[in-house]
């Protein structure tokens, strides 16, 4: 088979991370590297033996003419680059999330559907092998579940300057909640039925209207409840700044890392070490009949690593044909829970979903 031609939209740290998978990959072949800062594009496409360069998307994608779009920008661009992708014919891998509104999210998807594109939404955490196992384990202690998880991060310098760029078009719990709540609909296998949600805005550097702070609750039918919590900016505290626990009346089972101790690192947002699994099951003194468990993870993909198992499975459902409505009516769900939140933070009301 020929490589699929495909163009690179963003060269940060997302589409870095993706230029380098596409780069090692023989199934698909970069035609272009588009980013509005030329030192970014341009330290990339050295890095990858030269590779041609864009400051428009518009003209790369007309020039290029791509199999398939990687659009790795702020999430403020998506929904924009999206369709232009689609309406050329291409197939889209696209950072999270799929658009700021969740209409707009199902039109993206309507139109992909349409045009018999294939797009897939970088939830990375679902490719991972180590939080594969964390959901099949979680998916064995019985229902109700409580799923608790937070990503505090402690940026500055370059870290907290995205994270500011970010915070322009959404919050903390939006952006990075969509990974836990996708996980947590994962785990409980239920329809979500509300959302709360509270915040702070710790920062005269951020809109007046924005937070660098949130946490929401939602409640799902089955009786599960999970609680994700967000923060970013150089005031936030490293003590347990990750948290991954998920209770059932069976047990437990939590993410251990001894080793962990960064919470602006980018391989630490997804790092396991290990599963701690704990049996609830008593004998008939009230002891406890098994030892607590720990399931060894440490054996994993790196960011980087992590990157190239989401462009193999885009490959894969490209040449394939593997239908992806799932993945995509999950993408369009997990992004109705967190702009729920948002929208409970903001009316200091419960929204029913």
């Amino acid at each position: 088979m020929k490589p699929i031609k495909l163009l690179v939209i963003g060269c940060g740290n997302m589409g870095s991370s993706h230029a380098r998978a596409y780069h090692q990959m023989k199934g698909f072949e970069i035609i272009g590297l588009v980013s509005r800062k030329s030192d970014s594009r341009e330290r990339l496409s050295q890095e990858l033996g030269g590779y041609p360069v864009f400051d428009n998307y518009e003209t790369a994608l007309n020039e290029t003419k791509p199999d398939a779009v990687s659009i790795n920008t702020y999430p403020d661009t998506h929904a924009e680059y999206i369709r232009k992708a689609l309406n050329a014919n291409a197939h889209v891998f696209v950072e999270k999330p799929l658009a700021l509104a969740v209409e707009e999210a199902q039109s993206l998807v309507d139109l992909a559907t349409l045009r018999k594109r294939k797009m897939m939404v970088g939830y990375i955490l679902r490719v991972h092998p180590a939080w594969s196992k964390f959901v099949e384990v979680a998916r064995n202690l019985g229902k109700p579940l409580v799923m608790r998880m937070n990503l505090n991060q402690q940026s500055s310098g370059d870290n907290w300057y995205t994270h500011k760029q970010l915070m322009r078009s959404m919050s903390p719990i939006v952006d990075c909640g969509v990974h836990y709540v996708d996980i947590m609909c994962l785990m409980t296998q239920s329809e979500p039925i509300s959302v709360n949600a509270i915040g702070a805005r710790l920062s005269d550097e951020i809109d007046s209207k924005m937070y660098n702070y949130g946490q929401l609750q939602v409640r799902f039918k089955d009786g599960s409840v999970g609680w994700y919590e967000a923060g970013w900016g150089p005031m936030m505290s490293e003590t347990a700044f990750f948290v991954k626990d998920v209770i059932g009346p069976k047990g437990c089972v939590s993410i251990v890392d001894e080793a962990k101790g960064d919470s602006d690192s980018v391989d630490d947002h997804s790092k396991t070490g290990a599963l701690k699994l704990h049996h609830a099951a008593l004998d008939a003194k009230g002891k406890f009949l098994k030892p607590d468990e720990l399931i060894d993870t440490s054996d994993e993909p790196d960011h980087n690593g992590l990157c190239l198992l989401e462009q193999e499975y885009f490959l894969k459902a490209i040449r394939e044909n593997l239908d992806l409505s799932d993945h995509l009516r999950d993408a369009v769900n997990s992004l109705r829970i967190v702009l729920a939140a948002d929208e409970s933070f903001r009316t200091g009301k419960t929204v029913e979903l």
